[in-house]
C-alpha cells in the first residue's frame, strides 16, 4: 500500500500513531517461508471424493483441514479478492459513513460484534486488541438492501460477487456438515436444526503490516462460535492453529479453502470433535486479506448434548458478550458444561 492510502486505515493504525510502521518497499515480492518449521501440516479433504472415515478422523484429531476440489471457480476467487482490496482502500471515514446506511457493518480492533453487527469493546489491557479491520456481511440481508447499495458502484459489485460466492459456499458447508453428521451417526433430522443457512455471514478482513509482530497480533488466540468456518485467503499467510499444544502454520495455497470447526460443532458432537484454537500473526512487509464464511444454529433452537446443559445460540452469544466485557476473552462453552 502506498503511503497516500494510509487514510484508509483506522486512525490508530496510521504511521503517525505507530512509530514502528514503515511504508511498503516498492514492488515488494511476497515469499513464503518454506523452512522445516513452516511446512503446511493441514490434512487435505477432497470434496469430490469424501471419505467419511477419514473426515471423522480429521475432525477428531485436528478440527481443521484444507478442502480441495470444492467447485468454486478460480476467477470468482480472484475477482472477490481484488474487489476486497479496493473496498478496504476507501478512506476510513467513507467506509464508516456508508455502512451506517446498510446491513454491511464495518469494524476494526476486534472481531467481536453484537447482534446488530456493532463492535463490542472488550476489557482491554496492554496490546489486547486486534490489528485488523473488516466488513461483516449477513447473506440473508444482501437482497433486502440492494437499493441502498446499488448507488455505490464498488459496494454494488462487492454485493453481486458475494451473492455468487454465497451460492457455492452455502452448498459446501451443507455437504460437509451432513457428512460429519453421518460420520457421528447422529439423527439427520435433529442435527439439521443445528445449522441454519439464513444465519450465514461473510467477514472480510484486512490485517495491516506491522514491524512489531511479537507484541501486536492480527487476531489473538480464540475459537470460533460457529458450526463451521470456511476461509479463503491471499498469498501472505499468517494463520496459525493449535494441535497437541504446538502451533502450526496454515500456509496459503491457491484455490483451496480452510475449514475449521467451531464451538457449536463441538457441542453437537458431544466433544468428539474439537473447536480448534487459532490466531493470525502479522506480516512485517505486506497486508493480509482474507474472506471467511461462518454458519450457526438457528438462534432460538434448543441445542442438546450429553455434555452440556441445553441452551440456544442466543444464550451462547449473550454469554460470549458477557465474557468479553468482564474478563476480556471468551469462556462461554465452559459456562454450559455439565
Amino acid at each position: 500500500m502506498s503511503e497516500s492510502n494510509f487514510e484508509s486505515y483506522p486512525p490508530l493504525f496510521r504511521p503517525s500513531n505507530n512509530m514502528t510502521q514503515k511504508p511498503d518497499t516498492k514492488n515488494q515480492q511476497i515469499k513464503l517461508d518454506t523452512s522445516s518449521n513452516n511446512i503446511d501440516m493441514l490434512p487435505i479433504v477432497d470434496m469430490q471424493h469424501l471419505d467419511l472415515d477419514y473426515l471423522d478422523k480429521v475432525c477428531k484429531e485436528w478440527g481443521i483441514f484444507r478442502l480441495v476440489n470444492h467447485g468454486i471457480p478460480t476467477n470468482l476467487f480472484k475477482s472477490l479478492q481484488e474487489h476486497v482490496k479496493k473496498i478496504f482502500d476507501i478512506p476510513y471515514e467513507v467506509k464508516q459513513g456508508f455502512v451506517s446506511k446498510c446491513p454491511i457493518n464495518y469494524f476494526w480492533g476486534t472481531p467481536a460484534l453484537n447482534q446488530e453487527g456493532q463492535a463490542l469493546r472488550r476489557r482491554v489491557s496492554g496490546h489486547n486488541f486486534d490489528w485488523m479491520e473488516g466488513f461483516n456481511v449477513p447473506f440473508s440481508q444482501l437482497h433486502n438492501y440492494h437499493h441502498l447499495i446499488d448507488d455505490h458502484p464498488l459496494f454494488n459489485t462487492f454485493r453481486k460477487l458475494l451473492v455468487e460466492y454465497c451460492e457455492f459456499i452455502t452448498k459446501i458447508a451443507s455437504i460437509i456438515f451432513e457428512a460429519m453428521v453421518e460420520s457421528l451417526r447422529l439423527d439427520v433430522q435433529v442435527a439439521r436444526r443445528n445449522i441454519d443457512e439464513s444465519s450465514g455471514l461473510v467477514r472480510v478482513y484486512r490485517y495491516p503490516k506491522h514491524n512489531n509482530v511479537d507484541e501486536i497480533k492480527g487476531l489473538h488466540v480464540h475459537t470460533d462460535s460457529s458450526i463451521l468456518s470456511i476461509l479463503s485467503e491471499d498469498e501472505v499467510g499468517g494463520l496459525k492453529f493449535l494441535k497437541d499444544d504446538r502451533w502450526y502454520d496454515a500456509q496459503p495455497v491457491p484455490d483451496t479453502l480452510i475449514v475449521n470447526l467451531g464451538d457449536m460443532m463441538q457441542v453437537v458432537s458431544d466433544d468428539k470433535y474439537k473447536s480448534v484454537k487459532h490466531k493470525v500473526e502479522l506480516n512485517k512487509h505486506n497486508e493480509r486479506l482474507s474472506i471467511c464464511y461462518f454458519v450457526f444454529p438457528e438462534e432460538n433452537t434448543l441445542i442438546h448434548s450429553s455434555n452440556y446443559k441445553p441452551f440456544t445460540y442466543n444464550d451462547f452469544r449473550a454469554q460470549v458478550q458477557l465474557d468479553l466485557q468482564t474478563v476480556g476473552h471468551k469462556i462461554a462453552l465452559q459456562s454450559f458444561k455439565l
